[in-house]
């Protein structure tokens, strides 16, 4: 199978990394072409231009930052659209939200095109060990055909119905996994205003009913200053903003993770791991312990 992989950073990489182990041909294209040499030495095939690299591939991947860069990456000058005929799928993996799904899905009708919704959970530790979840959605035809992709990226593929499905849960997915880092980050901030070790707090919930191991990984991060990047705070805030836009009113938790977000970001956080929304608690956030 050759596949056309438009998007070669923290996600989009080790996806196609993961493709190259599976054996399949892979071409890469990414905006800023230094990231695509690593998978250049590995066996992909670099391109100039999207419409380079989707030029004869089965299936075109696009796993980019939000829907506007899919829409120029597709459609644009020198778009992957313009060179994807007939027998081509674009498999949509990036995290875009319902309206941009529904637009990607017409344009793809409009090129004769098949089109797969399929976002998937996990961030950049999943994308690497090729354990990220699919969220497939669309003609069974068409799922039939990416599945292959899906399983090299992916430890589970989880189906759901008829495009624009696979991105609805995964709005519902990333709304607790912002819940929980929010709801980590308050809770830490509230031992320090208290006057407690937050590791405390771990404790107290370590392996009964409460417990999430993910509370542990991002509280440690909060806890140590430290915010390795696998999800970023500018990708964070654009999923809640999805999120709350597919939803209406009456997410106020959701909202204030996007509020902590914002803040984080106007300190100077905006390209740290999404933990770092526990600099944007204030007042809440003091010195640590």
């Amino acid at each position: 199978m050759l596949v056309a992989v438009l998007g070669t950073g923290i996600m989009g990489g080790p996806m196609a990394a993961n493709l190259i182990e599976a054996g399949m041909q892979v071409r890469v294209w990414n905006r800023t072409a230094a990231k695509t040499r690593p998978l250049v030495e590995r066996g992909a095939t670099p391109a100039q231009t999207p419409a380079e690299a989707a030029r004869g591939a089965e299936v075109v991947v696009t796993m980019l930052a939000d829907g506007a860069t899919v829409e120029t990456v597709m459609s644009g000058p020198d778009g992957a659209l313009a060179t994807m005929d007939g027998a081509a799928t674009w498999a949509q993996m990036s995290t875009v939200g319902l309206a941009y799904t529904d637009q990607f899905a017409g344009q793809a009708a409009d090129a004769g095109v098949a089109f797969a919704d399929a976002p998937v959970v996990g961030t950049k530790q999943p994308a690497e060990q090729g354990t990220l979840v699919v969220l497939a959605s669309g003609p069974e035809q068409t799922l039939a055909r990416c599945q292959p992709i899906f399983d090299a990226v992916g430890s589970r593929t989880i189906t759901v119905g008829t495009a624009g499905g696979g991105s609805r849960l995964k709005l519902v997915a990333n709304a607790w996994v912002l819940a929980v880092t929010n709801g980590t980050a308050e809770c830490v901030a509230l031992a320090h205003r208290l006057g407690l070790d937050p590791r405390q707090f771990l404790e107290t919930i370590s392996g009964g009913l409460l417990d999430v191991p993910y509370a542990h990984l991002k509280a440690d991060e909060m806890i140590n200053n430290d915010y390795p990047v696998s999800f970023p705070v500018t990708h964070a805030a654009k999923d809640a903003r999805l999120v709350l836009e597919a939803a209406g009113p009456g997410l106020d938790g959701i909202q204030a993770t996007l509020g902590h977000l914002e803040h984080a970001a106007q300190q100077g956080y905006d390209h740290a791991d999404f933990a770092a929304l526990y600099e944007g608690i204030i007042p809440m956030n003091e010195p640590r312990l």
